[in-house]
């Protein structure tokens, strides 16, 4: 039968429906499916021998590493979400630690300002401390006067008895504002008689009063030892108590020295001349003395070296001096009789 040509009786039925119709058919009765390729057989769309196993063990990689891939997807998809809670949590204790990052902030604030406020109150309590020993400029503190023995008039009394004790005439005389003992008075008159506190009209006659006294040492009134001294505030008298307490290592170290008033220390040390304020100064300078002293070199000897030594070698040091009758044969024979005495190390300087 020539292609395309139809046979059969028509059916008079229009083209779109036919196809409709054929349509309905197949998928009620659809076609039979061609069997599976045989293993061994060969087709036209994998090519036969090595070639075909090769593309199997591709095929099988990619299908590996697709599973790989999801693995790591899911991997991807928990550490994303592992990183978003650690995000919220940082961000809670950054919220945490902003309230004590504030309050160390108002802290450090208020610290600073007492600081700048307890640097105020030291200035103003120098300078109350200035103005109290200025005020005491004209005052005299004289020690050693017993009870009673200005009789009714105190100030009468030293009118009379300064010039004499100082030996020195007042022109014009002295002339007091006020004169008055410290302290209550003692009911059974025993003890130290209380000081006197004289005020002076002119700051000069009180200075030359000083300076007297100082240039002479102590007065005498009789066999009554008495002392004068300036007047000042307890903070300064508590400043000038630590720097005297400090002469004992000032010439120990050869250290010239002085205390100027009211409560200032000067030092001189190698043609180096410092002033002083606060007592703890002088204390750290000389600490540095003493650190920058060379010490003393010793030696190690035994009783026995000592014995064996004659005195000559042993004080042949230009510093060291024999003393008379130390080391002599008898000596030496009764004292280093003993093993014990022959093993026993001594530190000899040199």
């Amino acid at each position: 039968m020539p292609r395309g040509k139809v046979t059969g009786k028509p059916s008079g039925k229009p083209a779109h429906q036919l196809l409709f119709s054929e349509a309905l058919r197949q998928q009620k009765h659809p076609p039979a499916k061609d069997p599976p390729p045989h293993p061994h057989t060969t087709t036209g769309n994998m090519p036969e021998g090595p070639q075909g196993a090769s593309m199997d063990h591709i095929l099988q990689e990619i299908s590996a590493v697709g599973r790989k891939l999801e693995g790591m997807d899911s991997a991807m998809m928990a550490l994303t979400a592992e990183t978003r809670s650690m995000r919220l949590e940082i961000a809670g204790f950054q919220s945490q630690i902003s309230g004590p990052d504030q309050r160390v902030t108002t802290v450090e604030t208020q610290v600073a300002s007492w600081t700048d406020s307890g640097q105020a109150l030291m200035h103003l309590r120098s300078k109350l401390t200035d103005l109290e020993d200025r005020s005491r400029r004209n005052n005299i503190r004289l020690l050693g006067f017993p009870e009673g023995i200005e009789g009714t008039d105190l100030i009468s009394y030293l009118r009379d008895i300064l010039p004499e004790l100082t030996d020195v005439t007042f022109d014009p005389p002295l002339e007091f504002e006020r004169v008055h003992r410290l302290g209550p008075k003692r009911q059974d008159g025993k003890g130290r008689p209380r000081s006197i506190i004289a005020c002076l009209l002119r700051h000069s006659q009180a200075r030359q009063l000083l300076q007297t006294a100082r240039a002479q040492g102590p007065l005498w009134l009789g066999t009554l030892e008495i002392r004068l001294s300036a007047d000042f505030s307890k903070e300064t008298v508590d400043r000038r108590r630590a720097f005297l307490s400090l002469r004992p290592r000032l010439r120990h170290l050869d250290v010239k020295f002085g205390l100027f008033e009211p409560a200032r220390m000067w030092i001189t040390k190698n043609s180096e001349s410092l002033t002083f304020f606060d007592p703890e100064d002088p204390r750290t300078f000389l600490d540095r003395l003493r650190e920058q002293a060379q010490p003393m070199e010793m030696t190690t000897l035994t009783l026995q070296d000592i014995r064996d030594a004659s005195p000559s070698s042993i004080f042949s040091h230009p510093d060291a001096r024999e003393p008379e009758g130390a080391i002599t044969p008898g000596f030496s024979q009764r004292l280093f009789n003993s093993d014990s005495a022959r093993r026993t190390p001594m530190r000899v300087a040199v």
